[in-house]
């Protein structure tokens, strides 16, 4: 079971797979297992693949809708084509920071294209707080695909694809 199974499942049959995910942000690859944080590391909510980014703009891995966004806007959960469920997630520990350096572009509920601009966040503020910059893209419900695979390494623009998943 996904983090968003509340939603409509019948997209999963009308999506042409393999698909692809695009990067969320600009930067460096971070394998699952170097993301500093063993919730994100050892998989516990998904498995996933970390970007130490370049820029403070994170973007829509896909055309989809927007199906939660946290209230500290580090963190915002996606239903994609094919039923593919994502959680983006800003940094490590970065709820602390209460939406400290963190804006929004769009609201739970939107339909938003891949690329589109969702969190700006402000890189120097998250250190300056003492936490890790690392974004994570999970895909959390990888479980219902017959194959997910990630980018494991080099640097990523946002038309880069990131994550390939198989049905």
């Amino acid at each position: 079971m996904g983090l968003f199974d509340m939603f409509k499942k019948e997209e999963k049959a009308t999506a042409m797979f393999p698909i692809s995910m695009k990067a969320t942000a600009e930067g460096e690859i971070v394998a699952m297992k170097d993301i500093p944080d063993p919730v994100f590391s050892q998989g516990m909510v998904g498995p996933c693949v970390g970007i130490e980014p370049s820029k403070g703009t994170v973007v829509a891995p896909c055309d989809g809708k927007i199906a939660t966004l946290s209230d500290t806007l580090h963190a915002f959960g996606m239903e994609c084509p094919g039923g593919v469920q994502l959680l983006v997630h800003i940094g490590i520990d970065t709820v602390e920071m209460k939406g400290e350096g963190f804006k929004a572009f769009v609201k739970a509920g939107d339909n938003v294209k891949a690329g589109q601009s969702i969190v700006e966040v402000d890189l120097d503020k998250v250190r300056e707080a003492g936490h890790p910059t690392v974004i994570m893209t999970v895909v959390s419900n990888a479980g219902e695909f017959k194959n997910v695979s990630f980018r494991e390494q080099g640097q990523v623009a946002f038309s880069d694809d990131l994550i390939t998943i198989e049905n």
